[in-house]
């Protein structure tokens, strides 16, 4: 049974990728620190699993290495990120440590293990590296130019994964994802945000005029995307992963809006309410993933309305997900400067 390390595995996408990768015969070792967004909830459905191990480790301690030198996984997916924009205008230090030195310290331990050991390290990027896109799509040779301290941070591990691979010859591969929505996502994320808001009748926030416009993939395709990626992507190489379908912030609440209103009686504060844009706001992020189309043969199966009820049901469904949860981690508004 071939062994995966998934860092930031108590996360969204960590925790969803690990459950795609058991259910696919994989031994898992899932290696987090445990911050705000880390939550055991994430793993309860598989926590028992013989074939699944939690490590409770930052990916910046040099012990990363001891472990890989233990498991000999033949992949790691790295998922440990600070992600949240808000909160990186508010405390930019803890976005370099996570993102930056983090990645510095899982890259030097993977340098070290892959000298004896065949293995491959899929780095998880975002979008946002590439800055505002007001028109067409960003393809992978697009010039980065991250707008925010979090897109900066991103920006600059994907750099030094490459840079490591081109020095180095590490065996790594970068993918760069549009937004995520699904089960299990931190509330201080739009869609999860609305959806507590809807269901305890509170105003729903959206930032300026609603319009900035989101290129959204549901998590479970962009797992099965990490996973091609893994076994037949080409290492060295860059892989964007999207749905080339966007939609704005106001869009999507209403499509929200709509689906809830099938499921319960939505209270009299159930409305939108317009606030303060966060500075430096992009208008617009848009992917163009055809290389992972065509190399690959990858598409995303889920649109956005299946994707959007099937989000929408596993929130009510686990209403406990979100009394494991900080209320002021939901509630407060962060950003503001």
């Amino acid at each position: 049974m071939k062994k995966i390390i998934v860092t930031g595995g108590l996360g969204f996408i960590g925790s969803n990728l690990i459950d795609l990768l058991l259910k696919k015969n994989f031994y898992v070792i899932n290696i987090d620190k445990g911050t705000y967004s880390s939550n055991l909830y994430n793993t309860k459905d598989f926590k028992r699993s013989r074939n699944y191990k939690f490590l409770k480790l930052d990916i910046a301690n040099k012990k990363i290495e001891k472990i890989l030198m233990k498991y000999k996984p033949s992949g790691v997916f790295n998922l440990a990120a600070e992600t949240h924009v808000d909160r990186s205008i508010d405390n930019p230090g803890s976005f370099i440590k996570s993102n930056v030195v983090g990645v510095y310290n899982l890259l030097e331990c993977f340098k070290n293990f892959s000298k004896k050991n065949k293995s491959k390290l899929i780095h998880i990027s975002t979008d946002e590296v590439y800055g505002d896109v007001l028109s067409g799509r960003t393809d992978e040779n697009h010039s980065y130019k991250p707008s925010s301290p979090y897109a900066a941070s991103k920006a600059a591990s994907d750099h030094l994964v490459s840079s490591y691979i081109r020095t180095y010859n590490l065996p790594a591969i970068v993918t760069n994802c549009s937004n995520n929505y699904g089960p299990k996502q931190h509330p201080e994320k739009l869609i999860p945000k609305l959806i507590y808001n809807i269901m305890n009748n509170r105003p729903l926030p959206i930032y300026g005029k609603g319009t900035n416009s989101r290129e959204w993939i549901y998590v479970k395709d962009h797992c099965e995307a990490l996973i091609k990626v893994f076994h037949k992507g080409k290492l060295g190489e860059f892989y964007n992963i999207g749905s080339n379908k966007n939609l704005s912030n106001l869009q999507v609440t209403k499509e929200l809006l709509k689906k809830s209103k099938k499921i319960i009686r939505l209270g009299k504060k159930v409305k939108i309410n317009f606030v303060k844009d966060r500075p430096g706001h992009d208008v617009r992020y848009a992917l163009n993933s055809n290389k992972i189309r065509k190399k690959l043969k990858w598409t995303p199966k889920t649109n956005f309305s299946k994707g959007i009820e099937f989000t929408l049901n596993w929130y009510y469904k686990n209403k406990s997900y979100y009394k494991s949860l900080s209320k002021k981690d939901i509630i407060n508004r962060l950003g503001k400067k």
